[in-house]
């Protein structure tokens, strides 16, 4: 028996034996089925219940199936309508497919082949509803992609996108969390005219060290305990589009060789594979450490540093593109505010002016997320939600930072991190916005700083 198919089927056949029997067929799968023996019976029940298959009778009672396939496809144009006809009238048939039908079986019907015809059409629409799905995805990140303002160098990013748009060259985003680096990677991607394959995206630091590279390059059976099935890999899911590695910082040292010898050989062996897979997938990697440094460090191999960055795009920082701000204020009350907007003063954009950002944009919009959901008035004030961190009082810890001249760095860097964990009551993922690094790196020094 095959698998279960979840959905709903329509029988419109006269021959109520036929209709139990096909009831009867499908007892053990997820459909509800329905069944109808007139014309009108079949359309009323249409226009009354979502109805993804059909089993349509040429020959009924007031009239011919074939005429019924037209406004059935009027009400739903995704059902799909499996025409059954009489072995002489193969006319019928090509009219009805013609009409919109998607397949059509012939009397008497074979139980296999109603089986598989069955399962292909709710196969059929499952993949559809999928490929829907995708376009309006595709839509909405296309239109969310917008670059807000031309201060502190914004000109020279999107200039930058442009060029990067017109290649397939590797191409390196750096900048601090909560910039926009993922917005950017999505600019160069939609902007690319040939390219029509998916956007794929990971987040290098926001997976377990052990189930990175299965992520990445993906395994085959019994590669290792729980695999208990091929998988493809990110990258094998790019395949045609382009592979966005988020914090490629956090990509541990062996992962980046082998990451190196997949963008040079444009090839990849899956874990316990024994053959190589041709890939074709365009690079765009993030990451919001300062990779120079991180060289420097031995954290992040020069040699994949070079391969990645053959185009290299920096976005500034809010704080250093304060004229932006009103319009990106604008630009979230127009995307985000359920109609009609509330009304935002030029008070409260002087005054969001003067706050440093730290986790930049992304928290100017959860400001403003929040602001609209908590306060109903007809004007909103979202520089009230900001007070407690700008007009804190001094604590314990942020007194003794003001004498370390004789701390180490190790000391100056725990302090610091104390610090920041107090002015945002121990949020974990705010600290490490503020601070400038991944979730995960900070849960890493909170360990060995032995910080609970």
């Amino acid at each position: 028996m095959s698998r279960n198919l979840p959905g709903t089927m329509l029988v419109i056949d006269d021959d109520r034996l036929f209709c139990d029997t096909v009831r009867a067929f499908f007892a053990d799968r997820e459909i509800d089925i329905f069944a109808a023996h007139t014309i009108g019976e079949g359309q009323r029940l249409c226009t009354e219940k979502k109805v993804d298959v059909i089993l349509l009778d040429q020959k009924l009672p007031d009239g011919l199936g074939v005429d019924l396939c037209t406004p059935i496809l009027a009400f739903n144009d995704q059902t799909k309508i499996i025409f059954i006809t009489a072995y002489p009238s193969f006319d019928n048939a090509v009219k009805a497919i013609r009409n919109g039908a998607y397949d059509y079986l012939a009397k008497p019907v074979d139980t296999e082949e109603l089986r598989l015809t069955v399962e292909q059409a709710f196969r059929t629409l499952e993949l559809e509803q999928v490929e829907q799905i995708q376009e309006y995805t595709r839509r909405q990140d296309n239109a969310n992609t917008v670059l807000i303002g031309t201060e502190g160098g914004l000109k020279e990013v999107q200039r930058l996108i442009d060029l990067a748009a017109a290649t397939d060259a590797p191409t390196l985003i750096t900048g601090e969390t909560g910039t926009g680096k993922n917005v950017v990677a999505k600019s160069i991607h939609y902007l690319q005219a040939e390219n029509k394959g998916p956007f794929v995206g990971i987040n290098c630091a926001a997976l377990p060290e052990n189930l990175i590279e299965a992520e990445l390059f993906g395994y085959e059976k019994g590669a290792f305990t729980g695999a208990q099935e091929s998988r493809k890999g990110i990258f094998e899911m790019a395949e045609g589009g382009t592979l966005f590695l988020d914090e490629i910082g956090d990509l541990p040292l062996h992962l980046q060789s082998k990451l190196l010898g997949v963008l040079d050989e444009k090839k990849l062996k899956r874990l316990g594979g024994q053959s190589f897979r041709k890939i074709n997938v365009r690079i765009i990697a993030a990451t919001n450490i300062n990779p120079e440094e991180a060289i420097l460090d031995k954290r992040f191999r020069e040699d994949l540093y070079y391969r990645l960055s053959v185009l290299r795009i920096h976005v500034p920082p809010l704080r250093r593109r304060k004229g932006d701000i009103a319009d990106l204020c604008r630009f979230f009350l127009k995307t985000i505010a359920r109609s009609p907007a509330p009304e935002l003063p030029d008070s409260e954009i002087r005054l969001l002016e003067q706050y440093p950002w730290p986790g930049n944009v992304r928290e100017l919009k959860n400001i403003f997320e929040r602001c609209l959901i908590l306060q109903k008035e007809g004007q909103i004030h979202p520089s009230k939600l900001i007070e407690r961190f700008t007009s804190v009082p001094p604590s314990p810890a942020e007194v003794e930072q003001t004498n370390l001249s004789e701390a180490t760095l190790a000391e100056v860097e725990k302090k610091h991190i104390l610090l920041i964990l107090q002015r945002t009551c121990h949020n974990h993922t705010r600290t490490a916005k503020i601070l400038g690094i991944s979730r995960s790196t900070l849960i890493r020094k909170l360990k060995d700083y032995r910080i609970t």
